[in-house]
């Protein structure tokens, strides 16, 4: 990497603040390095590092009017880059906030729907869900959904294993819910919960 002194310096941002493209690329690569390594110690991610990387870039090169000859270009750098930081470190906490909402609706969604499947006038065509599964599977999802028993309840009753009364519970959630998004007028989101589960 050339050496630049500070005088070098204010003169390639003098250029680069009148649009010099050289003078640009010679400042891209004075700096870019120590200021991916800042990033990536902020963001833990290296990609993520990357792409913010060429957004202060871009940032610089579009704001370069703004910049201010008697303050320091490293400070402008970093203070730009500090910014797009602090933005992608707030949307993702918005992001995880909105993931952890979403999570918690859908959850609720899904009870009432459960709590649907069991309504009277649902009765009938839960009827014609649960013959869609096998015998063994029937009993299983009976004993678990209509009669409230625990797995460990169902194992002891029926003799199998913990592991197959889940294995039926997965195949039977997944039958009855695949016939209920056929046959039943769900709204697009429930029955996207509906089959995404398990």
């Amino acid at each position: 990497m050339e050496d630049y002194s500070g005088t070098d310096i204010k003169l390639l941002v003098t250029q680069l603040k009148d649009g010099n493209i050289h003078a640009f690329e010679c400042l891209y690569r004075l700096h870019s390095k120590a200021l991916l390594t800042n990033i990536k110690y902020l963001v833990r991610d290296k990609e993520v590092a990357s792409e913010i990387l060429q957004d202060v870039y871009i940032k610089i090169w579009e704001s370069r009017d703004k910049i201010d000859l008697d303050k320091s270009y490293k400070g402008f750098l970093h203070t730009v880059a500090r910014n797009l930081v602090y933005d992608y470190l707030r949307k993702a906490a918005l992001d995880e906030r909105s993931r952890s909402v979403m999570f918690s609706e859908a959850v609720e969604v899904y009870t009432h729907v459960e709590e649907a499947l069991l309504t009277k006038e649902n009765h009938k065509l839960l009827t014609e869900a649960l013959k869609q599964l096998s015998d063994q599977c029937r009993k299983v999802y009976t004993l678990s959904k209509l009669e409230g028993r625990s797995h460990q309840e169902i194992s002891d009753l029926l003799n199998i294993s913990l592991a197959t009364v889940n294995n039926h519970m997965v195949k039977g959630n997944r039958q009855v819910r695949a016939f209920f998004s056929q046959h039943y007028e769900l709204p697009c989101f429930i029955a996207l919960i509906l089959l995404d589960s398990f």
